[in-house]
């Protein structure tokens, strides 16, 4: 049986409880109102997979099966869970933990129906804040429908914070040049999800843009003057070019005086004493039209003090302030200058991430979250390995230097091409690591991940995943980026430089890749032999996902000149086929956003390899 976290605490005891339609699901007096929505999580859970509904009760009851209390403790968020052979009894700490308790009984329940396993569990987070950051801005703005789904996900594996990553995304008044061509966030949106999230155990802190990332709003005719360099909107948009240049004039008074306005409007929609400013990847300050100023006071300074200024604003409002600390990583010496409850968001999304930017923070007093990553952007599946390697690696990192929380993060960079379904097993590993200290190796916590997730009880279908992720050699990036340089000339990192060239050496990677990707789809498939009816339908997102990789794969290869003017041609044709199945996906969790942007790069390869194709 595996749970997921792992508790702190578990004994296994002989015998077994039988769940049964004639007893009770009992709410001790004890329990707040909250608390009987999450005994309504339990009870469709044991209608689900026990196959008998249980009646909820509140106070004594002579036919009790489960039995629900609340006993406050110093760790609020702790629970005592207990299988007899006469009953179950869930203790939690307090109206969280007891949802924590119910959590856990929920995965049992899943894997052993109506009969359980006599234990007793006793169990605590290591680390309090345990957070989810979703990227709503760059490419895909899901469903509100898709959010709350993944709040239910969340909860289930005792995840207590949930941001959301705004630039343009939300529905400003009196911004409508920045999102008219978008479909945005409203406030009725945050305010639903707000309470859908507190009645789940789930803080939604506010995540706004307020420094650098303002690519669409510095592009607009009114607000183009405050961008720190010139003309940002005559350059054509761009996927990879969004990710250059995007950051405010700090010495322009109207700065300060828009994200004021924009931190007023969007603040109250939330029940959270947090609110994150951003204020990362500032790469242009101090090069444009700050540059004289920087000049004279220094880039350092320029920055601390339009974030000093930002933070001692929210502070103004009665909120906690947290901001990036990439920057600041460079000078930890000035976060001294921070009010003191600032929390700096420390990331780092490497397979082999090293913990010096957490020992520097630390050992500058910040208070701090460490935020790895789920490693799913530029891709159509996550590179799940590398997600587990990075995440286990900060959340020790955490533990070592007493980070009072972790923040996963799954950022959408170049449209957000992958299912936001595929992040779900680098969430789940987060929550795991975050909870405490006991790991799981990479191919356990696959098989946990398939049973609870798929009920899979092959307990492969997740490793086959992280394996169809490592087949993708025409990446969605190098599509993006030949494309954007090729028809915009748009800038160019350096270390991106190699994704324009296509060397002879790589036919033999994608021809292998694909042929390897062909029977891994081949065993997924099989996989749904076994699992649970109402789970095979996750599936055919990630055959989606890997005809996907297979398509741009055989694009490479016409690239390579591999083909013949025919069946470049059918390489062409199939692209625009899988397009079509893939825009059916994006629609079933995302409103349509940029799904057009995706599009445009899509059909100018298509169009590039009919060109070639004239040349054979």
């Amino acid at each position: 049986m595996y749970l997921l976290p792992q508790p702190n605490h578990i004994s296994e005891r002989s015998g077994s409880f039988e769940l049964e339609y004639c007893r009770t699901i009992r709410l001790s007096v004890s329990c707040p109102q909250e608390s009987l929505y999450h005994a309504e999580l339990l009870q469709k859970e044991i209608e689900q997979y026990a196959g008998c509904k249980m009646q909820i009760v509140r106070g004594a009851s002579v036919h009790e099966a489960i039995i629900l209390d609340i006993e406050p403790a110093e760790c609020e968020e702790g629970y005592r869970l207990s299988i007899s052979e006469d009953a179950v009894h869930i203790t939690g700490n307090s109206s969280r933990g007891l949802l924590w308790g119910i959590q856990t009984l929920r995965q049992i329940i899943r894997q052993e129906g109506a009969v359980l396993p006599c234990l007793e569990i006793e169990d605590a987070p290591e680390i309090p804040n345990r957070g989810y950051y979703h990227d709503v801005t760059r490419g895909r703005i899901p469903t509100l429908s898709y959010l709350k789904h993944l709040a239910d996900t969340l909860s289930f594996y005792k995840i207590n914070q949930l941001q959301l990553y705004i630039e343009h995304t939300y529905l400003f008044e009196g911004l409508s040049e920045m999102w008219r061509d978008d479909t945005p966030l409203t406030a009725a949106d945050i305010l639903e999800l707000d309470r859908y999230c507190r009645s789940l155990g789930i803080d939604l802190v506010p995540s706004l843009s307020c420094f650098g990332h303002l690519y669409k709003l510095l592009r607009t005719k009114s607000f183009r003057d405050l961008c720190e360099l010139p003309d940002p909107d005559k350059e054509p948009f761009g996927l990879y070019a969004r990710q250059c240049h995007h950051t405010l004039n700090v010495t322009d008074g109207r700065s300060m005086e828009l994200v004021r306005q924009m931190i007023d409007e969007y603040m109250p929609l939330f029940s959270s004493k947090y609110f994150n400013i951003g204020a990362d990847e500032t790469f242009d300050l101090g090069k444009g039209k700050s540059a004289e100023e920087a000049e004279r006071t220094g880039v350092k300074r320029m920055y601390i003090d339009f974030v000093k200024e930002l933070c001692e604003y929210v502070v103004s409002k009665g909120k906690t302030p947290m901001f990036w600390g990439d920057v600041i990583c460079g000078f930890p010496e000035y976060i001294g200058e921070l009010p003191e409850e600032t929390i700096c968001l420390n990331w780092g999304y490497a397979p082999d991430q090293n913990e010096e930017s957490t020992r520097k923070l630390a050992e500058a007093g910040a208070v701090q979250y460490v935020c790895p990553g789920v490693s799913g952007w530029n891709q159509m599946i996550n590179q799940m390995e590398d997600a587990y390697e990075n995440i286990r690696r900060m959340c020790s990192y955490g533990r070592k230097y007493g980070a009072v929380g972790v923040l996963n993060t799954d950022w959408g960079d170049f449209g957000h091409i992958n299912h936001p379904e595929f992040s779900i097993p680098g969430m789940i590993c987060g929550a795991c690591f975050s909870w405490n200290s006991r790991e799981l190796s990479f191919e356990e916590l696959n098989r946990a991940v398939s049973v609870l997730e798929f009920m899979d009880p092959t307990e492969k279908i997740t490793g086959i995943a992280a394996q169809m992720a490592k087949k993708d050699v025409f990446t969605w990036r190098r599509a993006v980026v030949y494309q954007e340089v090729t028809q915009d000339n748009a800038e160019i990192y350096d270390s991106d430089r190699g994704l324009l060239e296509f060397q002879p050496e790589l036919e033999e990677k994608l021809l292998r890749a694909n042929e390897e990707l062909a029977q891994l789809k081949r065993e997924m498939a099989l996989c749904t032999r076994r699992m649970d009816s109402s789970m095979r339908g996750k599936v055919q997102a990630y055959q989606t996902a890997a005809d996907g990789i297979l398509t741009w794969n055989r694009i490479g290869l016409a690239m390579l000149g591999c083909f013949s003017a025919e069946e470049m041609k059918r390489a062409a044709a199939e692209l625009e086929n899988w397009f079509m199945h893939y825009k059916n996906l994006w629609r079933s969790v995302s409103r349509q956003s940029e799904l057009d942007c995706i599009a445009h790069v899509v059909f100018w390869w298509a169009d590039r390899v009919r060109e070639l194709a004239k040349d054979r």
